[in-house]
C-alpha cells in the first residue's frame, strides 16, 4: 500500500519544487519563442550569411543532447578562469540560471524549425498578394507571414512545450531544486519508490493543463481568423 502520510509530510518540498518547473518552464517558452523567431527567419532566407549560422545554431541544439548542454553550462565554463573571473559568473555559477539558460536555448531551436515549417506552409498566392499591395519586408512579417505561419505552427509549438515540461526534470541533475530535484531529494530520505509516483502524478496534471490550455488558445485563434 501506497504510504500516503509522505504528501503530507514533504507536501511543501513537492509544492516548491512544481513552481520552480512551472517558472523554468514559462520563462525558457516565452523567451525561446522570442529567440526561435528571427532564428526562423533567418533560416527560411536564401541569403547565406543569414540561413547558415542559423541552420549551425539549431543544427548543434537539436543535434546533442538536453542533458550535455545543461552538464557543458554549469560544470564544463566554471573550468575556465576567464568565465569564472568575468561578470558573467553570478549568472552561470548558478545552478537554476544555467537549467533556466539550457532550456531557453534547446527549447528555440526546435521552435525555430517549427516556425520554418509554418513559413513554408504559407500558400504562395499569400505572399506574392503582399508583395503587389507594396508591403515591405517587414511589414510583410509582421502581418502576414509570422501571424499566419504562428497559427500553423501553433499545434506543434504545443507538443514543444510539452516535451519542455518533461525535459525539464533533467535540470534536477545540476542541483535545481525542481519538482524532480526535490523528489530524488525526498527519496534519498525515505527510500519510498511511490515517491516518483507522486511526482508522475504532478507531471501528468500539468501536462494534462497545458495541452487544454493550448487547445483553448488554438480554438480562439481560428475563431478570431474565421471571423476577421
Amino acid at each position: 500500500m501506497p504510504d500516503f502520510s509522505l504528501i503530507t509530510q514533504y507536501g511543501d518540498r513537492f509544492w516548491d519544487g512544481t513552481l520552480i518547473t512551472l517558472k523554468l518552464v514559462f520563462l525558457s517558452s516565452i523567451i525561446g519563442l522570442m529567440i526561435a523567431l528571427p532564428l526562423a527567419l533567418a533560416r527560411s532566407s536564401k541569403k547565406r550569411r543569414y540561413w547558415i549560422p542559423a541552420y549551425s545554431y539549431i543544427y548543434f541544439f537539436r543535434g546533442t543532447p538536453l542533458l550535455i548542454q545543461l552538464f557543458i553550462l554549469y560544470y564544463g565554463l566554471g573550468q575556465f578562469p576567464m568565465i569564472t573571473e568575468s561578470f558573467l559568473w553570478p549568472v552561470l555559477g548558478d545552478a537554476e540560471w544555467c537549467g533556466l539558460i539550457g532550456l531557453t536555448l534547446n527549447t528555440a531551436a526546435y521552435t525555430a524549425e517549427i516556425l520554418r515549417g509554418g513559413i513554408r506552409a504559407i500558400p504562395r498566392g499569400e505572399i506574392e498578394a503582399a508583395k503587389a499591395f507594396g508591403m515591405s519586408w517587414g511589414l510583410m512579417q509582421r502581418r502576414i507571414v509570422l501571424p499566419r505561419a504562428l497559427r500553423i505552427a501553433w499545434p506543434a509549438y504545443g507538443n514543444e512545450v510539452i516535451l519542455l515540461l518533461k525535459g525539464s526534470a533533467l535540470v534536477s541533475t545540476i542541483t535545481v531544486w525542481d519538482l524532480m530535484g526535490e523528489t530524488r531529494s525526498v527519496f534519498s530520505r525515505t527510500y519510498a519508490l511511490e515517491i516518483f509516483l507522486y511526482a508522475a502524478i504532478i507531471y501528468f496534471l500539468l501536462t494534462f493543463v497545458l495541452t487544454r490550455v493550448f487547445n483553448l488558445i488554438e480554438k480562439r485563434i481560428n475563431r478570431y481568423l474565421v471571423c476577421y
